[in-house]
């Protein structure tokens, strides 16, 4: 599999679709690798080159010691975008990855063309949330991610299509129980701290804002704040728990399409 050598270690990634297409960043949430983008896949790749990357802590790519940030994420795209060449890209990012997705707009917004934001906020939960979640998996190991792979379940879709789609779910929730445990603790930490809430106006990158209607992890009222706030940003609402992409399917890819291709 192919990897880009950052200064601590590895980043696995897969570049797929047409040579001398535009190229469109996807990046996983929490807990996920890059196959959450599986279905979007044969759709995307007939108009883009699709780069996928595992987040670090997730999937093949590096686990380094410490706590991580988003900043640090972000750099990692960057890194990976200078080491293929490629000079300026769109990039759909959900949950964890809409918000590398809102540091990149803020900090290194002349590196993208558009900007999908999806099942993300401004500022994802508490760190009355987050700290818990971390002592545990940091305590318990794999055991805890386990345990997190069953709780997923019920945030991560609706109750309608994990009893109607269970291979589906499995495919995605059996990525959590596999994810590094300090990997994830790391990213856990990169999330609580991150807080992009008086920074959203100062982003100029064309940008649609995808919210699921039955998300309890970011809301809609998390998507209707970013749109407000992000000049000239639309806001699509999906009858969707958190991975939207995966449950709302065509729904899903088709808008995002529509959007990329405007």
């Amino acid at each position: 599999m192919p990897v880009v050598q950052l200064a601590d270690g590895a980043l696995n990634y897969q570049l797929e679709g047409p040579a001398g297409a535009p190229v469109l960043v996807l990046s996983n949430s929490l807990g996920t690798d890059l196959h959450m983008w599986d279905a979007q896949m044969p759709a995307f790749t007939q108009h883009f080159r699709v780069l996928r990357y595992d987040t670090r802590g997730h999937g093949h790519s590096l686990v380094s010691d410490g706590f991580y940030s988003i900043e640090q994420n972000g750099r990692d795209v960057l890194a990976l975008l200078d080491a293929l060449d490629i000079a300026k890209a769109h990039f759909c990012g959900l949950s964890m990855g809409g918000l590398i997705g809102q540091w990149l707009a803020i900090n290194a917004g002349e590196r993208l063309d558009k900007l999908v934001l999806c099942n993300t906020a401004a500022k994802i939960a508490s760190p009355e949330v987050w700290n818990p979640r971390i002592d545990s998996v940091l305590r318990d190991g794999q055991a805890a991610m386990q345990a997190l792979r069953d709780a997923s379940i019920a945030r991560w879709f609706t109750a309608g299509f994990a009893a109607a789609e269970p291979a589906r779910v499995e495919a995605v929730v059996a990525m959590l129980a596999q994810t590094s445990s300090r990997g994830y603790a790391a990213n856990c930490a990169a999330v609580r701290d991150a807080d992009y809430c008086e920074q959203l106006e100062s982003i100029r990158t064309p940008t649609l804002i995808v919210a699921g209607s039955a998300d309890p992890v970011t809301t809609v009222a998390d998507g209707r704040f970013m749109a407000e706030r992000i000049p000239g940003a639309r806001l699509l609402e999906l009858p969707a728990a958190h991975l939207s992409n995966v449950e709302a399917g065509e729904a899903f890819t088709q808008p995002v399409l529509d959007f990329l291709q405007s």
